[in-house]
Order: structure tokens, then C-alpha cells, then sequence
């Protein structure tokens, strides 16, 4: 068979209301759900009902995208299913500092790419972070490319999902970490910086970096130095700079 046309692994999604239904009552971990735009029966009522009590992200989209992920009866909603159990991070948090440990957080915003994703959960996990905090929104779906990626890692990790990642960051810094932010805007270069103690390090998406709103939230920004005439690294090997310096520090 041609790879370029093998249909994708169905393994991670499901299909259909009552299929979809079914996995809510078992208490599946879902990633996020599809819904076709205008679909308003009772049954598609009763799985909102359920996804907004349970904080599950899902958003209303075309048919066309629906059609684009499997060409089957998918009857208007689509589920993709999570590999791990999301965490919350203000019942995380707290444990860090009960075992007497500054906390070592990494924040990811925008980060879509799901290879990325899993390299930057690797390093993650090898530099010591206590765990991962993502939007509900706007992020790498966690699948199997995720899992391979990550070399495992993405097991070892609280994932932490926020469905505000503002308010998250301001919890942050209530709590007493600091909020470090690596951009070109930054004025100082990384390792010229006091990064022990509690953190919190942002990472943005190469196209768009650190959102604006973080960066105001931020109480360091830092750059990578660089040469040449490329402007940016990729998301997972800068991210692996940054760990490895609070890494450094923090062992020093």
C-alpha cells in the first residue's frame, strides 16, 4: 500500500453521539471534541451538558472538517481521546512545596506541532520540571506521535491543562514562582539570569513566540544569543536550552 494514502490510525478518536456518549459515562479522557455547527438534537444537548461539567474543551466547526478526519457515520461529532490524565494545576502544585521542593514548571503557549511537543516533554522530564501546563485550546493534539516523540515521558509528567492560561499564570505568581519568558524581545541573555527558586518558564510557538498577554504577566524575559542569518531556533531545541540552564542552576 502507499503510505502517502494509508488512512490514519483510528485509535485516536471516536465517532457518532451515542459511541461519544458512551466513552463520557466511562469516564474517558478525552482531548478535545468536534461538533458540527447547527447540530441541536437532544442527544448532541445531553453531550454538552455533560463536556461543559466535566471541563472537556470542544468547539462547534464546518461539516467539512468533520469530513476531513474520517469520511464515516460520524453523525456530527468527532472525540479525539487523550493517552494520559490531564491534571489540574492547582492540585499539583501544592504537593511540590509539601515535599519541600521549589517548583519547576515549563508553560507551553501555541506549541501545535506534535513532534515538538514530545521532544520539549522529553527534555522535561530529564531536567527535573514537576510538570507541564498547556491551554485547552490552541495546542498539540496528545497521540500516538505525541507518545513516541516523548519517548515515554509524556507518562512521567502531570500534564496540567488550563482552560485560562492567563488566570493560571497570575495563580503562578500568587503562589510565589517566578515567571520566566523566552523571547527575542527579552533584554537580558538566559544565563546572565538568576533562574533558581520556584519558575515558571513560557515557551510560544516559532511563527508567533510568547503571546503578548504572557509577556505582560512575565517577571523575566530572556533571549537565546544567535548568529548567522536565522532568526529562530526550533520550539523543542530552545526549549532544551532554557531547561537545561534552570537545570544547571538549580544543581549548582
Amino acid at each position: 500500500m502507499n503510505k502517502d494514502i494509508r488512512e490514519k490510525p483510528a485509535q485516536d478518536f471516536i465517532y457518532g453521539t451515542w459511541p461519544v456518549m458512551e466513552a463520557i459515562k466511562a469516564s474517558k479522557e478525552f482531548e478535545k471534541v468536534l461538533i458540527q455547527h447547527g447540530l441541536r438534537n437532544e442527544v448532541i444537548k445531553e453531550v454538552i451538558f455533560e463536556l461543559k461539567k466535566l471541563d472537556i474543551p470542544y468547539q462547534f466547526v464546518p461539516i467539512e472538517k468533520l469530513n476531513r478526519v474520517t469520511r464515516k457515520n460520524h453523525q456530527g461529532i468527532i472525540a479525539y481521546l487523550s493517552p494520559v490524565t490531564f491534571s489540574k494545576i492547582e492540585h499539583v502544585l501544592p504537593g511540590i512545596f509539601e515535599k519541600g521542593e521549589d517548583p519547576f514548571l515549563i508553560v507551553l503557549d501555541k506549541i501545535t506541532d506534535v513532534r515538538n511537543f514530545g521532544a520539549i516533554l522529553r527534555t522535561a522530564s530529564c531536567t527535573g520540571v514537576h510538570a507541564v501546563v498547556i491551554p485547552a485550546k490552541g495546542t498539540a493534539l496528545l497521540n500516538s506521535d505525541t507518545v513516541k516523540s516523548s519517548a515515554g515521558a509524556i507518562y512521567t509528567l502531570p500534564i496540567c491543562r488550563s482552560e485560562n492560561l492567563k488566570d493560571t499564570l497570575d495563580y503562578l505568581k500568587n503562589s510565589g514562582l517566578k515567571i520566566l519568558a523566552a523571547t527575542e524581545k527579552g533584554d537580558n541573555i538566559y544565563y546572565d539570569e538568576q533562574l533558581t527558586g520556584p519558575v515558571a518558564l513560557i515557551m510560544g510557538s516559532e511563527g508567533e513566540g510568547v503571546s503578548p498577554e504572557y509577556l505582560k504577566r512575565s517577571d523575566i524575559l530572556v533571549k537565546i544569543p544567535m548568529v548567522g542569518t536565522i532568526d529562530s531556533l526550533n520550539v523543542s531545541v530552545a526549549a532544551g536550552v532554557m531547561l537545561y540552564e534552570i537545570f544547571r542552576q538549580r544543581n549548582q
